[in-house]
């Protein structure tokens, strides 16, 4: 699985315009980076295995105060095939290299689900509730690193 950094500008990023899964999410993610800022590496990802761009990836903005919070999506034909799971992987990977002292989170719906799955294989742990200003009540999940 490797992750492919979304620039800052439309101009930058031919190698995705090509792809209608890329491209339907592109401009979003640029308008994002006006809202957070651009700060490498706490950006927005394509995934790409085996040369197929499958989902995206990415930061919902740099550290603060020493946590992170990561988000990813899967394109509708690549689901139920386990890549959510890498993906996942791929950002704590990222994370990891870069400060592993970062606190890694992740929110999801309040329900069991696929992303709840995701999350409990790449060794989150639900810490419970929480009201996130865009989503409302979540579950707010934070990753146990290996000892």
């Amino acid at each position: 699985m490797e992750l492919l950094p979304i620039k800052e500008k439309l101009e930058e990023n031919e190698t995705f315009l090509d792809n209608p899964w890329c491209r339907e999410y592109l401009q979003m993610s640029i308008d994002y980076y006006q809202k957070i800022g651009y700060v490498p590496p706490w950006i927005g990802y394509y995934a790409q295995l085996n040369g197929e761009f499958v989902g995206s990836a990415g930061f919902k903005g740099q550290p603060v105060d020493g946590k992170v919070e990561i988000a990813y999506g899967i394109f509708d034909d690549f689901q139920q095939q386990g890549l959510g799971t890498k993906i996942c992987k791929a950002l704590v990977d990222l994370v990891q290299k870069t400060n592993p002292q970062i606190t890694i989170s992740a929110r999801t719906l309040p329900e069991n689900n696929a992303s709840a799955r995701i999350l409990e294989k790449n060794n989150f742990v639900c810490m419970g509730i929480v009201d996130d200003p865009e989503d409302g009540e979540v579950w707010e999940w934070v990753f146990q690193k290996m000892t």
